[in-house]
C-alpha cells in the first residue's frame, strides 16, 4: 500500500491522476527494457529472446522486452552488448538529441553515475567525446567499473571523488549530468521496499543533499556548457523546488524541450523562476518514474590552469616495442605505464585527462591494454571486453553452453588452438582463454564469474 503522506504529498502535481496512479501501483506491471550498444552489434534476429522487442519510443537503442528473461544465462549481457535499463531513464537520450545537433567533442561529467546505466548511453552518444563516471561510495563504484569495462569504450574515466572535488576543475565540462540520490519513489512498482523506507523527512534530508551536489559542481560547467538534473522521484521538494535552486544560480537558465504528444510525458513549471521540467508517470507511459530538467550556462568564470600532471606515466621505449610486438596501436591513442599495467588513451584528450587525473582520484581510464612478463604482453580482460575491432589473438566461436561454462569460469576444452584466444559468442568478446597443449586455462575474470543458475 501506498503511504496516505505519500499520495496527499502529490495532490496538485502538474499530471497527477490520484485514482490512476494508485491503480497502476496496485497492478504491480513489471516492465523490462534493454538499451544495445552501438559499439557491439549483433544478429538480434538470432538471439533467443532480443528477436522480440518494440521499440522505446524516445531512444533509438531502447526497447521494451515481453517477458523479463533470466538475464544472468544471457552470455551477451555479460559481455556488455546491452544493459538492462528502465525505459524512463532512457529519456536522457531524447534530451541529448534536442540540445546536440552534432555530439562530438564534448566533455562529459556523469557525477552519480553508479551503477552506470546512464553513463554507458553518454559514451554511445558521445563518441568522440570524453565521458567521466563518477560515484562517490567505494562498493557502488565497484560496480560502476565492473559495468564500464564490459560496455567496452575507451572514452570513459571512472572516479571516485565527492562532488565537492569537481570545483577544482572550473569551466572544465561541456555537459554535467546529475542524477541526484533521491528518496526513489518512482521506484515503488518496482521496488517495494523503497516504500517502507520512505517518509517526509527522507525527502526532505535528499533535498538538502541534492542542493549540496549542484552547489558543489555548478562552477565545473563551461560558458554554454549543460547541467542536466534528474531524479526517480515525484516529490516536489527534489523536482520542481530544486530546478528554482539552479535557476537562482548566476547564469544558469533553463531550456525547454519540445515534446511529441505521443510521449505521454508531462511538462511542469517550478513556482518562482517557471522553469520547465519534465515528469514520467506510470499510469501515462510504460516505464516507472522520472524527472528530468535542462539548463545551460550563459556564463562562467575562468577555466581550469594546464599545469604538470601526477599519476600519468608514459609508457617506456621498451614497454612500446613489446606492445608494438604484438600490434599496432590505433594512431590516435597513446600508452601510459598505470599500477604494473599498460592504458591506452586518446591523445585528442591528453590535455583533460592530465587534468582529470591531477584532481580527482581515478578507478579506470581508457582501456587497460594489459602487463609486460619478460617480454610477453599478457592481455587484460578489459582488452578483450573492448569495442577495437582488430585485435591480434585467435578467436573461438563457442555455444551457449560453452560459453556459459567459461563464465562460470569451468574448464573448457579449445581443439586446435594455441596460445591466447579470445572466446566468442555470437561474435562477441566474452574474455580470454590461454589454450596449452593438454589444457585450457580460463583467464574470466574470478570476481564476476556465474555462481549459480
Amino acid at each position: 500500500m501506498l503511504p496516505e503522506s505519500f499520495i496527499q504529498s502529490l495532490e496538485g502535481l502538474t499530471g497527477f491522476d490520484k485514482a490512476a496512479f494508485v491503480a497502476v501501483h496496485e497492478q504491480r506491471d513489471q516492465i523490462t527494457s534493454v538499451r544495445l550498444n552501438e559499439s557491439k552489434p549483433f544478429e538480434l534476429s538470432h538471439h533467443p529472446f532480443l528477436h522480440q522487442i518494440t521499440q522505446v519510443p524516445w531512444c533509438t537503442n531502447g526497447y521494451y522486452l515481453q517477458d523479463r528473461p533470466l538475464f544472468v544465462q544471457d552470455p551477451l549481457w555479460h559481455a556488455g552488448a546491452y544493459y538492462v535499463q528502465e525505459a524512463s531513464s532512457m529519456f536522457l537520450h531524447f534530451i541529448l538529441s534536442q540540445i546536440y545537433t552534432r555530439a562530438s567533442n564534448q566533455v562529459v561529467l556523469d557525477l552519480c553515475a553508479a551503477p552506470g546505466g546512464k553513463t554507458t548511453l553518454l559514451a554511445n552518444f558521445f563518441k568522440e567525446g570524453l565521458v567521466v563516471a563518477n560515484e562517490t561510495i567505494k562498493n557502488r563504484n565497484h560496480i560502476l567499473v565492473e559495468n564500464i569495462t564490459k560496455w567496452g569504450q575507451d572514452n570513459v574515466v571512472v572516479t571516485q571523488n565527492d562532488p565537492a572535488h569537481f570545483a577544482s576543475l572550473p569551466a572544465f565540462f561541456d555537459l554535467v549530468l546529475i542524477d541526484a540520490p533521491c528518496s526513489g519513489s518512482g521506484l515503488f512498482r518496482k521496488d517495494p521496499k523503497a516504500i517502507e523506507e520512505w517518509s517526509l523527512d527522507h525527502v526532505q534530508h535528499c533535498s538538502v543533499r541534492q542542493t549540496r551536489i549542484i552547489e558543489d559542481s555548478w562552477s565545473s560547467i563551461k560558458e554554454g556548457g549543460y547541467l542536466i538534473y534528474a531524479t526517480c522521484s515525484y516529490s516536489k521538494a527534489e523536482d520542481e523546488q530544486m530546478m528554482d535552486y539552479i535557476a537562482s544560480l548566476e547564469g544558469m537558465k533553463n531550456i525547454p524541450i519540445s515534446l511529441p504528444a505521443s510521449f505521454n510525458i508531462i511538462e511542469t513549471e517550478s513556482d518562482l523562476h517557471k522553469a520547465k521540467g519534465y515528469r514520467a508517470y506510470p499510469n501515462l507511459i510504460k516505464g516507472e518514474g522520472f524527472f528530468i530538467a535542462v539548463f545551460q550556462k550563459q556564463h562562467a568564470n575562468d577555466g581550469y590552469a594546464i599545469h604538470k600532471a601526477h599519476g600519468l606515466v608514459d609508457a617506456t621505449k621498451n614497454e612500446k616495442e613489446i606492445v608494438a610486438n604484438y600490434f599496432s596501436i590505433p594512431s590516435n591513442k597513446y600508452i601510459i605505464a598505470h599500477q604494473q599495467n599498460l592504458l591506452a588513451l586518446s591523445e585528442n584528450w591528453k590535455e583533460q585527462l592530465q587534468m582529470i587525473a591531477s584532481h580527482l582520484y581515478i578507478k579506470k581510464m581508457g582501456i587497460t591494454i594489459g602487463a609486460i612478463k619478460g617480454k610477453d604482453l599478457i592481455p587484460s580482460h578489459d582488452l578483450a571486453m573492448s569495442d577495437w575491432s582488430d585485435l591480434p589473438y585467435e578467436t573461438a566461436e563457442v555455444n551457449l553452453e560453452t560459453a556459459l561454462q567459461y563464465l562460470r569460469r569451468a574448464d573448457i576444452t579449445l581443439e586446435g588452438k594455441k596460445g591466447w584466444v579470445l572466446l566468442t559468442y555470437m561474435q562477441i568478446g566474452l574474455g580470454w582463454v590461454k589454450a596449452l597443449p593438454n589444457r585450457s586455462n580460463n583467464y574470466y575474470p574470478n570476481d564476476w564469474r556465474i555462481l549459480n543458475y
